[in-house]
């Protein structure tokens, strides 16, 4: 019976524990489609969950950082929801493909229209960023999740390195080290495809498509041997000819010492 209690009372702490925590990590974040490499252009997701039972998210607030600035921001539609890229001026302009940008996207607003963040649900809203900066490991992205009772909750604490997670942690895109393309993977395909088509073409020669005249040397062979072959039959078929006529012959011979 002690053993039964034991074991009720540790179930109940442990899922104690679980709901106290669950919150902890149902937190806004951003998380590239594929790698967000420096210096290139990356696809991210701003992950939205609803945290509220009595209420639903209505609007979404992401600040872009000031110090790494990127000259290009492009939202993709969300049904149900509109979009707005604001710009400030920058006190250091970016030299982008030799053009001078005085400007740059500083703040990203959805706000829903005819939809919502339900209870139990989340969404994503991709962007397309870009330059990402050379000299950075990671970007901060503040959010403001806002609910339709008015409720605004602040996600704009930046992690410590070392420390425990904030309570109500800011957004960040970890970068992967900077690639030969700074649009994407395309360059590293296309290598990859080249070499895949290199090891094919060794993959036909192991085949015996091409395996240096190993083949065409069999064909020969076989040729040789089949003509041997048709060669020797011909000439038994002549033996047997002369042989049979020689038979004729002498049995009409026989016949005809019979008859005498």
């Amino acid at each position: 019976m002690n053993v039964s209690r034991a074991a009720l009372v540790a179930g109940v702490a442990a899922s104690s524990v679980v709901l106290l925590a669950g919150p902890a990590f149902a937190h806004v974040s951003v998380q590239p489609q594929g790698e967000a490499a420096k210096g290139g252009y990356a696809t991210v997701n701003f992950k939205v969950p609803n945290e509220r039972d009595n209420a639903s998210t209505v609007k979404l607030e992401v600040t872009l950082p000031t110090d790494t600035p990127m000259a290009s921001v492009l939202p993709q539609p969300v049904p149900g929801w509109t979009v707005k890229v604001d710009k400030a001026k920058l006190a250091k302009p970016l030299d982008v493909h030799g053009k001078q940008i005085t400007e740059a996207p500083s703040k990203i607003t959805w706000t829903a229209t005819s939809s919502k963040i339900g209870p139990g649900e989340f969404q994503q809203f991709p962007v397309s960023l870009g330059q990402l900066p050379e000299n950075a490991d990671q970007l901060v992205f503040k959010a403001l999740q806002t609910y339709d009772n008015k409720e605004v909750v602040r996600w704009i604490e930046e992690p410590k390195e070392g420390g425990e997670e904030p309570e109500t942690p800011a957004p960040v895109l970890e970068l992967s080290a900077a690639t030969g393309d700074h649009h994407g993977g395309g360059a590293a395909d296309q290598d990859k495809a080249e070499k895949d088509g290199g090891q094919g073409a060794e993959d036909t020669k192991e085949a015996g498509h091409d395996d240096g005249g190993k083949h065409d040397t069999a064909s020969a062979e076989s040729s040789s041997e089949g003509s041997s072959s048709d060669t020797t039959a011909r000439v038994l078929g002549i033996v047997g000819i002369v042989i049979g006529t020689a038979g004729v012959a002498f049995g009409v011979l026989a016949r005809r010492r019979r008859s005498v």
